[in-house]
Parts: structure tokens; sequence; C-alpha cells
């Protein structure tokens, strides 16, 4: 096939994510004027001009409309992870990693700012918002389990023992995601205005003091496939429950002290 037919064939990713938002600009903008539950999928469809089975093609449910960008943005997540160098702590490959996820909210703050709003008004898009995020956390655990240092983590604490390492993970991975939503939260309240990149890099920095010593760079995840695999993040009141420690801060919180209540409830892991 010659470079001038491949030129010519659509961009197939770029056209599904154009449609992706197409049907949730369209769907927004219902769910501002009519309400949620007043919209329907039909209605969906209509006003981004196809059909009610392109919708389904795209979409499960109108709530899944809300967010079309998470699957493509956990993509560009995984990739910087799995582009890592060799030499990078691993915690810092979170951090870059899960910039994408700002840069998707940042790209439309308009957008995002609405999409905030309605969040916060209707139960179904706030559980649905969760579990994207929980997608996140997931991704970040199994990356970080598999660059886990034992013997840094029991040098820096005096205990030979060291700590829990599916623990650890969980929490760091927890930590870094916290830091990016109490930044996301903020400055979606805020409008969209500000340099929020800027504003991210300060709360990772916090991160970086708290969690950063107990990770190895040059460890592959693919190494540690059982640790890997039971690993997972929630969000609820503090303790451990099911092998997953969870935490709970209030939103406006600084963020230091947020991190000091995750690192406190590590400890008494």
């Amino acid at each position: 096939m010659s470079q001038s037919v491949r030129s010519a064939r659509p961009n197939v990713p770029s056209q599904r994510l154009k449609m992706r938002r197409e049907l949730a600009a369209a769907a927004m903008e219902l769910f501002a004027t009519k309400g949620y539950e007043e919209t329907t999928v039909d209605e969906i469809a209509a006003a981004a001009g196809v059909a009610r089975r392109t919708f389904f093609r795209h979409f499960r449910s109108k709530e899944e409309a809300i967010f079309p960008d998470h699957d493509d943005t956990l993509e560009r997540a995984k990739a910087v992870l799995d582009a890592a160098p060799a030499h990078e702590n691993p915690l810092d490959t979170v951090c870059r990693g899960i910039k994408e996820v700002m840069r998707m909210y940042a790209a439309s703050p308009a957008v995002s700012v609405e999409r905030y709003r309605l969040t916060r008004e209707v139960p179904t898009l706030r559980e649905r918002e969760i579990a994207s995020v929980a997608r996140y956390e997931r991704l970040f655990t199994r990356y970080l389990l598999g660059h886990f240092d034992e013997s840094a983590v029991a040098h820096r604490d005096g205990d030979e023992d060291g700590l829990d390492e599916p623990l650890l993970a969980e929490v760091a991975a927890s930590a870094v995601v916290t830091a990016h939503n109490h930044v996301l939260r903020r400055w979606l309240r805020a409008g969209g205005q500000g340099d929020v990149e800027a504003q991210l890099d300060r709360a990772f920095a916090t991160v970086r003091r708290t969690f950063g010593t107990g990770f190895v760079a040059g460890r592959a995840a693919a190494d540690r496939p059982a640790a890997a695999a039971g690993a997972s993040g929630a969000n609820g009141a503090a303790g451990r429950e099911g092998g997953v420690l969870v935490t709970v801060a209030r939103t406006d919180a600084p963020l230091d002290q947020v991190m000091r209540t995750i690192e406190e409830a590590l400890r008494r892991g």
C-alpha cells in the first residue's frame, strides 16, 4: 500500500473521540437546560445529529456520556508509565502519568467546570466519576507495586520487617490521586482559572516528601504479577478493610495535612 493511500485513511481513534465529545457536549447542554433525569438518550442523539444506535456504539448509558475522555486519558497515562526512563523515581513517573488527567480537564475549562457542577448535583454522575478515579488509582498502584523497595522502607522506619508493600503502594498511589483531586477541585471551584499545572507540581512536592523513599527505579511492574493482581483503590473511612487502606480528610484541608492523615493511617496499618 502506498504512503498516499495510507495517509488518506481516516484516523479512526481521532474520529471516535470527536464523536464521543460531540455526544458529551450535547448531553451536557441538555442536562443543564432540561435536567439530568428529564433528558433521554434519544434527545442526546438527536441534538448531536446522529441516530440512537450511534450513541450506544460510543456509550452504554447517558451518565457515561458525561465523561467522554477518560478511556483515552487512561491509555495516555499508561503510556507514560510504560515509557518511563529507567533512572526515574517511580513516584515521579506516577505524578507525570496523572498529569494527563489534569490536562484533559484543563483543555476545556468551561466544559470541566460545568461537568463539575453537574456531578455535584446528580448522585449517579458522582458515582460514575468515583469509578473513573478508581481506575487511575488501580493503574498507579500496580505500577508502584512493581517498584517497591523493602529495604528502603525498613531502613526509614527502623523496622526490619518493613511495611506491607501492597499497603504502601496503595497509599502512595492514593496520595498522588488525592493531591491531584485536591488541586483539581480547587481549580474547578475557582471557575477553571489559574495555572493548574503549577499548582499540581507544588502538591506533588508534598507527596514526594512523604512517600518518595519507598520505591526504586528500574523494576518492571510485570515482574510482580501476583502482588499487582490484588491491588485496588478505594475511598471511605479510615482503616483497612478487604486489604485496602482508605482514609478520609476534609476537601478544604491544606494538602500537607491531608498527606499527614494518610501517612498516619499507613503507620497504624
